[in-house]
């Protein structure tokens, strides 16, 4: 019959719209925490609203000069107004099969704390007036204070098993989030942010993993098992290959980080076992100075 959903879609739905209320009340806890450190902080930008008076620096415009407060002093003044025109970020979470992994050691998957992380971001940007849009094909933009329910309702009807943002129509001036962990061939990564970059979209990459995955904290015989379409790998002694890991972890973040800094974007790293409002508040202080 038409209209009816499959028994595996329907209990499917019911798993996810059980975990979204405790997913939400998780990332309002941690966006409150940083609200805290950043709430009265206002940023210099197009509005009405006087905030302060800077020197003049070669580059800004002359009309810009406050001739009142100049002839005060022997320099040139600008009379900086308070940003009240909102902008839109735009976020994304990686959705692939990694992203389910995490070590004995934790309790959450990289996936959780960056949904969180997503939220929890989103939650203060929307407090602050700006407009937020996840990544997706028929999204819109959400706003106000009830914003992020609806965000998080759209997130979880994100497809799985896709680990950057599809081409999507976005607003040109844009900035973007992506979470994740970053795993993907740093030319899929490349071709992602260029094509973002290319539309005049500036952004911030949060690298997303596991301790066990940064320190590799076995010994002796260890199968690995693969996710998604990943063989299985058996190590006969994990110590043996420790170092050449590290070097092939640590360049696939180098790389990263040059590919972010060709575009002009940012890029920070997080461990779930590190507290989720630490990487909560680099990125939302990183996005602070785009959103000027």
């Amino acid at each position: 019959m038409s209209g009816v959903p499959h028994p595996s879609q329907a209990l499917s739905a019911k798993a996810l719209g059980a975990r979204l209320p405790p997913l939400l009340v998780a990332a309002e806890r941690v966006a409150n925490t940083v609200f805290q450190g950043v709430h009265g902080r206002r940023r210099v930008g197009q509005g009405d609203s006087f905030w302060q008076f800077r020197p003049f620096v070669a580059g800004d415009a002359p009309g810009a000069i406050d001739w009142r407060q100049s002839a005060r002093a022997d320099r040139l003044f600008v009379r900086q107004t308070e940003w009240e025109a909102a902008q839109t970020v735009c976020v994304w979470r990686d959705g692939s099969a990694s992203m389910q992994w995490h070590s004995k050691s934790m309790a959450i998957s990289k996936r959780e704390r960056s949904e969180l992380l997503l939220l929890a971001l989103s939650s203060l940007l929307l407090r602050g007036g700006e407009r937020v849009r996840l990544i997706c094909p028929g999204t819109t933009a959400v706003s106000g204070g009830r914003g992020v329910e609806a965000l998080a309702g759209q997130l979880m009807s994100v497809p799985d098993d896709i680990a950057l943002p599809p081409d999507v129509a976005l607003p040109r001036h844009a900035v973007a989030v992506l979470i994740g962990d970053m795993l993907s061939p740093l030319e899929e990564i490349a071709l992602a942010v260029e094509r973002l970059a290319s539309r005049r979209i500036r952004g911030q990459i949060l690298q997303v993993l596991d301790p066990a995955e940064i320190g590799l904290p076995y010994s002796g015989r260890v199968r690995f098992e693969g996710v998604g379409e990943a063989r299985h790998l058996l190590v006969p002694r994990v110590e043996g290959v420790r170092d050449a890991y590290a070097e092939r972890l640590q360049a696939q973040q180098d790389g990263i980080a040059a590919i972010c800094a060709a575009a002009g974007w940012g890029f920070a790293t997080h461990r779930t076992d590190h507290p989720p409002e630490t990487a909560l508040l680099g990125l939302y202080t990183a996005l602070a100075v785009k959103l000027r």
